[in-house]
C-alpha cells in the first residue's frame, strides 16, 4: 500500500511516499526562502504562486526517488489544515485532482497533528498517549494527545508563534530571513544574560504563551525609545547579545511552560514538533528539563522538523479507520 503525500500550507512545496507501514521511501521539500528573504518574511501571495509552479515537479520527484510509478499509488493525502488560504488551496485542488485521476481514496491531515506524529515517525514506536508541544513559525500550542488523531488543546500563544517572533527580531536585528537559524548562529557569539528580557506567564499555572512583548522588548534595547526608520541596526558584540538573550528568553517560556502541562497531566513523553524545534538551545533545555522530570523526550530529526510532507503519514491511521475525505473537502486556514 502506498501513499502520496502534498504540503503547501505555507512556503515549503513538498511531497512524499510513504508505505501502510510508515515506511518513508521520499520526502521531497522545495524551499521558497531566496523568494521570500527580500520581505523579512513570507508573503502569502508569493508562496502560493511558488507552489502553482513548484508542486507537480516536487511530485513527480518524489515519485521518481521512491523508484515508484504513479499508478502504484493508492491514496492521496495532503494538508489541508491549518495554513495560508492560498497556499493550501494548491496542494487541496492538486490532491483532488490526482485522487480522481488514479481513482483511490483521498485523506484531508491536520498540519499540526502531523508535527507530533513526526516524532511517531522519528521513535519508529506507539508513542501516544503523550504532551505534544507544536512550536513554529505559525502555531505554538501545547496538547494532550491520547492517540494519533487526538488532539485536546491545553494552551497556546496568544499573539506570536515562537517561530514569527524569531522572524521578527531577526529583521530588527538585520540577520535577515528566515529567523530561526539566523538568530541561532548569532546567539552562539553572545551573552544570553546581557539583557532581561521577559518570560510571559513564567509566574502563571495556565498553560499560554506570548512573544510580542518580548519582540517589542528586544526592539526598545535595539533602538531605544525614539525609532525611527533611520534608526542603526545593531552591530557586534551588542547585536550577538541581543540575539542570545532573545534566544534563551523564547527557550525558557517554551521549557517552562512543558515542565508545568507535564506536572499537571502526568503525561509520560513530551513529542516536540515544527521548525523551532530545530533549535540546538531548546533541545538542550528540553532535554534537560525531561530527565528532571523523569519523562520521556522526543524529537524529530532536522528534516522532518521544518515542513515536509513525509509527516502527513497520519494518514495511515485514518485510511485504517476509514477516514475519507469527499470531492468538497476544502481548506481550512484556522486550526480545529
Amino acid at each position: 500500500m502506498l501513499f502520496l503525500a502534498l504540503e503547501t500550507s505555507c512556503d515549503e512545496t513538498a511531497a512524499a511516499v510513504f508505505t501502510g507501514d510508515r515506511e518513508i521511501l521520499s520526502n521531497v521539500v522545495a524551499s521558497q526562502t531566496d523568494l521570500h528573504a527580500p520581505f523579512n518574511g513570507v508573503v502569502p501571495e508569493i508562496a502560493s504562486r511558488a507552489h502553482l509552479r513548484n508542486l507537480l515537479p516536487v511530485v513527480d520527484e518524489a515519485v521518481r526517488r521512491a523508484g515508484v510509478a504513479l499508478a502504484d499509488i493508492g491514496c492521496v493525502a495532503v494538508h489541508n489544515t491549518p495554513g495560508l488560504v492560498g497556499a493550501l488551496l494548491v496542494g487541496v485542488s492538486a490532491a483532488k485532482m490526482l485522487a480522481t485521476a488514479l481513482g483511490v481514496p483521498l485523506i484531508g491531515v491536520n498540519h499540526v497533528a502531523g508535527h507530533i506524529y513526526a516524532c511517531r515517525l522519528a521513535a519508529g514506536r506507539d508513542i501516544f498517549p503523550c504532551l505534544g508541544l507544536v512550536v513554529s513559525g505559525g502555531n505554538t500550542a501545547l496538547f494532550r494527545c491520547a492517540d494519533p488523531l487526538s488532539l485536546v488543546l491545553l494552551g497556546g500563544t496568544r499573539d506570536d508563534a515562537a517561530g514569527e517572533a524569531f522572524d521578527k527580531v531577526s529583521a530588527i536585528l538585520g540577520l535577515g530571513f528566515p529567523g530561526g537559524p539566523n538568530v541561532e548562529r548569532e546567539a552562539k557569539l553572545g551573552n544570553p544574560k546581557a539583557f532581561a528580557f521577559p518570560r510571559a506567564f513564567s509566574d502563571d499555572a495556565r498553560l499560554e504563551f506570548s512573544f510580542s512583548g518580548l519582540k517589542t522588548a528586544v526592539l526598545y534595547a535595539c533602538h531605544g525609545q525614539n525609532i525611527t526608520k533611520a534608526s542603526p541596526t545593531p552591530a557586534g558584540p551588542k547585536r550577538a547579545d541581543l540575539a542570545a538573550s532573545f534566544q534563551a528568553a523564547v527557550v525558557d517560556a517554551l521549557t517552562l511552560k512543558c515542565k508545568q502541562a507535564l506536572r499537571q497531566t502526568k503525561l509520560p513523553r513530551l513529542a516536540v514538533g515544527g521548525g523551532v524545534s530545530a533549535n540546538q538551545c531548546l533541545r538542550a533545555a528540553l532535554t534537560a528539563m525531561c530527565e528532571k522530570e523523569g519523562a520521556e523526550l522526543i524529537i524529530p530529526p532536522l528534516n522532518l522538523c521544518t515542513d515536509n510532507a513525509a509527516m502527513a503519514a497520519l494518514a495511515v491511521e485514518k485510511y485504517a479507520r476509514g477516514e475519507f475525505a469527499d470531492a468538497d473537502l476544502d481548506a481550512q486556514p484556522n486550526f480545529l
